[in-house]
């Protein structure tokens, strides 16, 4: 018996120390479907090409590839271009520059030669940039926790195809102009103004899952979307939230064709079926990512991807694991 009690001691105190797998997100959130400017900028200076000067290319020599990230110039932190050339300005006449990158989430140092060109000028023979800009569509946002989600997949550089490592940004309001209609091999876009004095929220992650942060503008609760669990989503008809016309969000059909909860984010299968909305855009076009995607009146994903040879079909991630994504530090 005194064993049997010291037994049920024991299990009740692991129960007590067990940690609680408690989600912070909350249960109910506000559909969003706006359109979004965004502008990121990098985490020091993202190297994007290389030029030869002299028929020398001095950063190939150096060991710097594309996508990589300067983060220091002679052990100086360097946060944009200007500070970059600032450094390099002061040490130019030594002809050599220590350059720190990060590559894959580690650091590296290398030495760069600076070579003159046909003008007596100091070249590096790299090309980079500070800021990438675009557009996109706001999924949600989270009333409970006044943070946000957008796009549904990770914003890369297109001349490097890699991810943008981040060190801050902001999401602009933003109205659709006109559409370039997708079609069989060649996926449409929509072109927009963005209103850059008009900030919704900031930018604190760049992720596989989406863009993440703080939402700053009013928000507007009165209609909430329960937050649809994997399980509950079914194949069959759906509508996805998105803005066609300067800032009208209007809702549009789709079917769900397949899902699958292997996939990292490529969960939601689906071909949109809306007239209207295939007369417009022919499909699925560019900005449309983090269109939400709404089945029973819950909120279940959003559009991430364009089947390019077939733009009228896509794909969606699960709104779970934006929102999973969006608490994690």
């Amino acid at each position: 018996m005194k064993k049997f009690k010291e037994l049920i001691i024991y299990i009740s105190l692991i129960l007590c120390i067990s940690p609680l797998n408690v989600l912070a997100y909350s249960n109910k959130i506000i559909a969003s479907g706006k359109s979004i400017g965004i502008e990121i900028h990098s985490k020091g200076v993202m190297v994007v090409g290389f030029y030869d000067i002299n028929n020398i290319s001095p950063a190939k020599d150096a060991d710097i590839r594309l996508g990589d990230n300067i983060i220091k110039i002679n052990d100086i932190y360097i946060n944009n271009i200007n500070e970059m050339l600032r450094e390099i300005n002061k040490n130019k006449n030594n002809g050599f520059v220590k350059v720190t990158i990060v590559r894959n989430n580690k650091e590296y140092d290398t030495t760069l030669e600076l070579i003159k060109d046909n003008n007596n000028i100091y070249k590096t023979g790299l090309y980079v940039k500070d800021t990438i800009n675009g557009i996109g569509t706001l999924t949600y946002i989270d009333p409970g926790t006044g943070m946000y989600g957008a796009l549904g997949h990770e914003i890369i550089d297109r001349n490097t195809l890699s991810k943008v490592n981040i060190s801050n940004g902001n999401i602009y309001k933003s109205s659709v102009i006109n559409i370039n209609k997708s079609k069989s091999g060649t996926a449409g876009e929509k072109n927009a103004e963005v209103y850059k004095n008009i900030i919704y929220g900031s930018i604190n992650k760049n992720t596989s899952s989406g863009i993440f942060g703080n939402y700053k503008d009013k928000i507007d609760d009165s209609i909430l979307y329960e937050v649809a669990t994997k399980d509950e989503i079914k194949l069959g008809g759906a509508k996805i939230l998105t803005v066609l016309n300067d800032n009208n969000v209007k809702e549009y059909d789709i079917y769900i064709n397949s899902l699958n909860k292997k996939s990292p984010i490529k969960n939601i299968s689906f071909a949109i079926t809306d007239t209207e909305l295939l007369k417009s855009t022919g499909g699925i076009v560019q900005g449309m990512s983090g269109s939400p995607i709404i089945q029973d009146n819950k909120i279940v994903g959003a559009v991430t991807h364009v089947v390019v040879d077939n733009p009228t079909t896509g794909y969606g991630i699960y709104i779970t694991t934006m929102l999973e994504e969006m608490e994690k530090k």
